[in-house]
């Protein structure tokens, strides 16, 4: 007997109706239209690119759901974490430049890390410290494995309220909570810091680097950290699981300051600020499944693209990382804090860019995009 169509037996363990199971092949839409119908999706961009063009770009659902703002391909996002690839791509673009070297030594390029501990013992009573067994590197604050603490203090109730050069000081008198390149602690301090050491080594604004080295030449018009009043319009609202589980509440960034358009009172968070949408972030994903140029332009050698992409933690440890990517075995990729998430998988010549403002889903809503990336990979990958 034939097997089952693997998206087939997808579908049937999600119970979705029969004649959404047929149109499956032909649509992403099709597929997710059931989340939104039950309230356990809000509303979806689904976008696939291969090295040459977009594929497939469909939407469903709302961007606001109690003003009934359908989702479009222009919607924009909080892509939060999917900040960090960006950042350090721009950090590997100097490494190519030679104006940056993976190990070095952070102090080299910022002399506040001079001298920064690591806690030996820690209770409810006393912390002890002591000298780490090296200064903590460039490959290590992009790697997760410094010993950076996830944030600073003074990093709080928002993480955008600070320049970075202030937040960044504030990472070097906090003591490493691990000893250098012995465990994985997932840390917005590690990839500000890489931020910074673009900054000193550019003499440029962190964001300004950014937007003339990556954002303007890649065409990613929607990308930024500060919406135009606008763009702001354009932010699809973000949503959760309401008090009976079953339906969906509206709820702010509670990570940012309001207004969003504020650039007064708000500063670039490289690690987690940026808004796109996902037209943008698949230029930047087209680029990456180029290995680092797209259009004729180049933006990264072949050994910095090899760099980010591959694994940096440790063989012993779990966490599988680059350098601001997670890594697996065919895949390179990030989510983001509001359940975003972009993956590039370049032995089958496409990238999968999923776009929603979710803080958890009602419900089946937390697989529809494992639905969408079945489908997309089943359709367009080699």
């Amino acid at each position: 007997m034939k097997p089952a169509h693997p998206l087939l037996t997808l579908l049937a363990a999600l119970a979705l109706p029969a004649h959404l199971a047929a149109a499956a092949p032909a649509s992403s839409a099709a597929l997710l239209q059931p989340f939104v119908d039950k309230h356990e999706l809000a509303g979806a961009v689904a976008l696939v690119v291969g090295k040459d063009k977009v594929l497939s770009v469909e939407t469903v659902g709302f961007a606001d759901i109690a003003a009934k703002r359908p989702m479009k391909a222009d919607s924009l996002f909080w892509i939060a974490s999917q900040s960090k690839p960006m950042t350090t791509t721009a950090v590997m673009m100097l490494v190519d430049e030679g104006k940056i070297a993976l190990d070095d030594a952070v102090e080299k390029y910022l002399p506040e890390f001079r001298g920064q501990m690591v806690v030996a013992e820690k209770d409810g009573n006393h912390t002890l410290l002591k000298k780490p067994t090296h200064p903590i590197t460039v490959r290590e604050v992009l790697s997760h494995v410094s010993g950076l603490p996830f944030q600073s203090d003074i990093e709080k109730p928002t993480l955008d309220g600070l320049p970075l050069d202030a937040v960044v000081r504030s990472y070097a008198m906090t003591p490493l909570q691990t000893e250098p390149g012995t465990q994985y602690n997932y840390s917005n301090a590690g990839i500000n810091t890489g931020a910074r050491i673009i900054e000193v080594v550019t003499k440029m604004k962190y964001q300004d680097f950014m937007q003339q080295r990556l954002f303007g030449p890649l065409g990613m018009k929607d990308t930024t950290f500060w919406p135009t009043e606008k763009q702001a319009k354009r932010v699809a609202k973000s949503y959760r699981p309401g008090k009976t589980k079953t339906d969906l509440e509206e709820f702010p960034i509670s990570q940012l300051i309001y207004p969003l358009t504020d650039r007064t009172h708000r500063f670039p968070m490289p690690a987690g600020g940026l808004f796109s949408t996902a037209q943008d972030t698949a230029r930047f994903c087209q680029m990456l499944l180029n290995g680092g140029q797209l259009d004729g332009k180049r933006y990264l050698s072949d050994a910095a693209f090899k760099e980010l992409t591959r694994r940096q933690t440790p063989s012993n440890l779990k966490d599988s990382y680059g350098l601001g990517f997670s890594v697996g075995g065919d895949f390179f990729g990030h989510g983001g804090a509001h359940a975003t998430n972009m993956e590039v998988r370049p032995a089958k010549g496409v990238a999968i860019v999923w776009m929603v403002q979710h803080g958890g889903f009602p419900g089946d809503g937390g697989k529809a995009q494992g639905v969408f990336k079945n489908w997309a990979l089943e359709r367009f990958g080699k």
